[in-house]
């Protein structure tokens, strides 16, 4: 079989004295594919995080692709586990680094097809010269933020996670009570305490030990919660950014959503448009067209999922907060009196036109039509 013809034919899409290099970050070791896109790529595999080796395997590459030793090098690896600490120590040796989404890279759509850490990190090698000879498309680059930027993140996803924590520790408690069809409804605080206080004695020694652990876990995860929530708050009070306190004064956006957004899509991505936004979201949709056939396949779920997921609440909690608002009124319009299914539908529409208004709200002023905003908001506003 040919093989296909590349979009850039006819064109020089050669760059001399260019060294390109791609990596496949694995657990233990990496697989390093270096070429200059005239010679067969080098390959090497390096200890997982020996930037040492690194050094030395592109030494090598120059050499044999004839390069000075100031020639520039251009790299690349797939966003995961190992974050953007190497994007930042390849910027700091002089590199031009790329970190791009696994889920943008082409794959070849036959059923059975051969996969390994070489053949990927090669894929990743051609696909990079593509894009520094102008296929600007051929994947989707991350945009990297500073270390104070990334740390600023921590809070309220270990907030995330302790959540799901107490969950999970509540849900074990009441299913080890509902095997001696002992059920309660909630699980802590005094009603809690005193009904466990009597129950305890009827149940067998190992079980109520359990019960007692899981009880002391569920405690610490709970204490844990209240403080991060509270250092949460004083922050977002305290003006710590501008964007929370005016996010926080809308009416339907409490001090941890407002944490969220800032921390995780409006304090650190420039947006030129709503288009760019709503992609980072996820929340663009994806029509398929083939000859007569059109099919609308929903959003494409591409974006930022912990803000995707906040957005729906909010619109949730938009149309009950803010009723008299521009953007309650077009939902309820277009969406008021269908069915369950289409007001689902619709409330990701509206998810998409909330964010693009919250965003036009911190960037111009704007405030988003017909909102109001809480009482406090208003009195610091009269003063």
């Amino acid at each position: 079989m040919d093989a296909p013809d590349t979009a850039l034919r006819g064109q020089n899409t050669t760059a001399g004295c260019r060294l390109y290099m791609a990596f496949e970050l694995g657990e233990k070791n990496w697989k390093l594919s270096l070429g200059d896109g005239r010679r067969a790529p080098s390959r090497y595999t390096v200890a997982a995080g020996d930037t040492t080796a690194v050094l030395t395997a592109i030494a090598n590459a120059k050499a044999r692709c004839h390069l000075g030793a100031d020639a520039p090098v251009y790299s690349c690896y797939e966003a995961g586990r190992d974050g953007f600490w190497l994007h930042r120590w390849l910027t700091e040796q002089g590199i031009v680094n790329l970190v791009v989404d696994s889920a943008s890279i082409e794959v070849n759509r036959r059923a059975r097809r051969a996969k390994t850490d070489r053949l990927d990190s090669d894929k990743l090698l051609s696909m990079l010269m593509r894009y520094h000879t102008g296929e600007r498309r051929v994947w989707a680059v991350a945009r990297i933020p500073t270390r104070e930027q990334e740390d600023d993140r921590r809070l309220h996803r270990e907030l995330e996670r302790l959540r799901q924590e107490r969950t999970a520790h509540t849900n074990r408690i009441r299913s080890l009570l509902v095997l001696h069809n002992l059920r309660v409804r909630y699980v802590g605080g005094r009603i809690w305490t005193h009904w466990w206080a009597r129950q305890r004695e009827l149940l067998a020694p190992g079980l109520r030990a359990e019960i007692d652990r899981e009880c002391e876990r569920l405690t610490l995860v709970r204490q844990q919660i209240r403080t991060l929530e509270a250092q949460e708050d004083r922050e977002v009070r305290s003006g710590a950014h501008p964007g929370m306190a005016l996010l926080a004064q809308l009416a339907g956006i409490g001090t941890g959503s407002a944490w969220t957004l800032v921390r995780e899509l409006f304090g650190w991505r420039q947006f030129r448009n709503r288009r760019e936004l709503a992609g980072c979201l996820g929340l663009t949709p994806t029509p398929y067209a083939s000859g007569t056939s059109e099919v609308e396949l929903g959003i494409s779920k591409a974006g930022n999922r912990r803000c995707r997921w906040l957005m729906v609440e909010l619109a949730w909690s938009w149309l009950r907060l803010q009723p008299d608002s521009q953007l309650s009124h077009w939902f309820n319009q277009r969406f008021g009196g269908t069915g369950k299914r289409l007001r689902r539908i619709g409330i990701v529409a509206l998810a998409r036109r909330l964010a693009i208004a919250l965003w036009r709200y911190l960037e111009h002023g704007e405030i988003p039509g017909g909102a109001i905003l809480k009482p406090q908001a208003l009195n610091i506003a009269n003063t």
